[in-house]
């Protein structure tokens, strides 16, 4: 049986180019702009049903190999929704907008981000790897320069001198970090999406994201693993 796509309105249309301009939204924003595109150009509108008018533009996005993705943000566990090219890397894809020293600083900030404890890799670091960047080195400046502009097209976020990835790049790069990092990267064991910033337990070495385990734990009488029932023994912040 053939499924017709459910029909693309200038309001599918309309919310397609807003969330393109901006490359990634939060979800009460998204939300925001369903309702605005639906009312302006007179098309059905309910509140509940965003993941719906999402699921048609993807119908008609998919033989561009598109898609409209939706993650969650591994600070404060909100809902983003991303538009997504499935037809290149993403690395390849980055490659048109920055040069191949910059691509290479940012592949060595994703291999300390992805390789540490914590999700996060500092500034000072970074900074280090400039001067040993094998295609061309960068003065340290350079670097710091190159590492504001990854910020400003989300692809890492940085707070007090400390760097992770962006949800931007999370629910963009998932697959292929997944891939490249098989020993590194897990995934969380409640929302089983790719966790950058996440505990582990100590025993049996399953990851959760902290606003995925805050809600998991706020259930339970005591904080034990979900997985092999041990005591988690960490704080939860």
């Amino acid at each position: 049986n053939i499924v017709m796509a459910a029909p693309m309105t200038d309001a599918h249309r309309r919310f397609l180019q807003v969330l393109m301009s901006h490359g990634i939204m939060e979800g009460s924003e998204a939300r925001k702009l369903h309702r605005c595109c639906c009312e302006t150009h007179k098309v059905y509108y309910a509140h509940d049903k965003l993941d719906d008018f999402i699921s048609a533009i993807n119908s008609h996005l998919q033989p561009l190999f598109m898609q409209i993705r939706k993650g969650m943000s591994e600070g404060d566990g909100r809902a983003h929704y991303a538009l997504v090219n499935l037809a290149e890397t993403e690395i390849t894809k980055m490659a048109s907008d920055y040069t191949e020293n910059e691509l290479e600083l940012f592949r060595k900030t994703m291999d300390l981000i992805i390789l540490s404890e914590n999700g996060f890799a500092s500034s000072t670091d970074i900074l280090n790897l400039a001067d040993q960047l094998k295609t061309k080195k960068m003065k340290k400046k350079e670097a710091e320069q190159v590492l504001k502009v990854f910020v400003e097209d989300k692809w890492l976020s940085e707070r007090n001198g400390e760097y992770t990835l962006h949800t931007r790049c999370i629910i963009e790069m998932e697959q292929y970090i997944l891939s490249n990092y098989q020993d590194a990267a897990r995934k969380c064991n409640i929302c089983r999406s790719l966790a950058i910033q996440s505990q582990v337990c100590e025993s049996c070495g399953i990851g959760m994201h902290l606003p995925c385990f805050r809600k998991y734990f706020r259930a339970q009488a005591e904080p034990r693993c979900p997985q092999c029932n041990d005591f988690w023994s960490l704080d939860i912040p």
